[in-house]
Formats: structure tokens, C-alpha cells, sequence
């Protein structure tokens, strides 16, 4: 559980959770009183695992970036073998 506390948790993430219910409230009117676009939203733990499991959809069945390096069952090797990870000499403005 927790995930209803998601931007409390990441605001404040040292913050021991059982903190988070008492937070809530001055993030709500920190935000009516900022004018934050969206305002607090809430969602329940249900509607947030539902989202979740929409946008994990969406991404595994969307068309590959160009250029983005080949990862579909190979995992960072692929990165590796690509040029791309800190193992291959990826990185830059690193002194070695």
C-alpha cells in the first residue's frame, strides 16, 4: 500500500509514512493557494494500479524510438554491445 502517497513520499521521501496522512492536507491548500495546474490530485489505490498496468501496455506495444538502442530480451547487453553502456566506453566527460 501507499501508493495514494506517491507525491508526498517523493516531496518528502526521508518523511516516515505514517506522517503522509497529516501532509496531505497542506499540500492540498498549498496547491489551491499556488494555483498548481491539475490542483492535488488524489487517486485511489485501485484507479492507480489500473493506470499503471494502462501505461505498461501502451509502452510495451508502442513502435521502437529510432536510434534507441536494441533491448527486447537482450537487457543492457545489448547497450553494452552497442556502444552505449559505461562498460563499452559510453560515457563521456569521464576521466579515466
Amino acid at each position: 500500500g501507499g501508493m495514494q502517497y506517491q507525491l508526498e513520499h517523493h516531496l518528502f521521501p526521508t518523511m516516515p509514512r505514517s506522517k503522509y496522512p497529516a501532509l496531505r492536507p497542506i499540500l492540498m491548500k498549498f496547491a489551491e493557494e499556488n494555483n498548481i495546474p491539475g490542483g492535488y490530485r488524489e487517486s485511489g489505490e485501485f484507479e492507480i494500479l489500473i493506470e499503471n498496468w494502462k501505461l505498461y501496455k501502451r509502452v510495451a506495444e508502442a513502435d521502437a524510438v529510432p536510434g534507441a538502442p536494441y533491448s527486447r530480451g537482450h537487457g543492457q547487453l545489448a547497450a553494452i554491445n552497442l556502444g552505449f553502456g559505461p562498460a563499452a566506453g559510453g560515457l563521456t566527460g569521464v576521466s579515466k
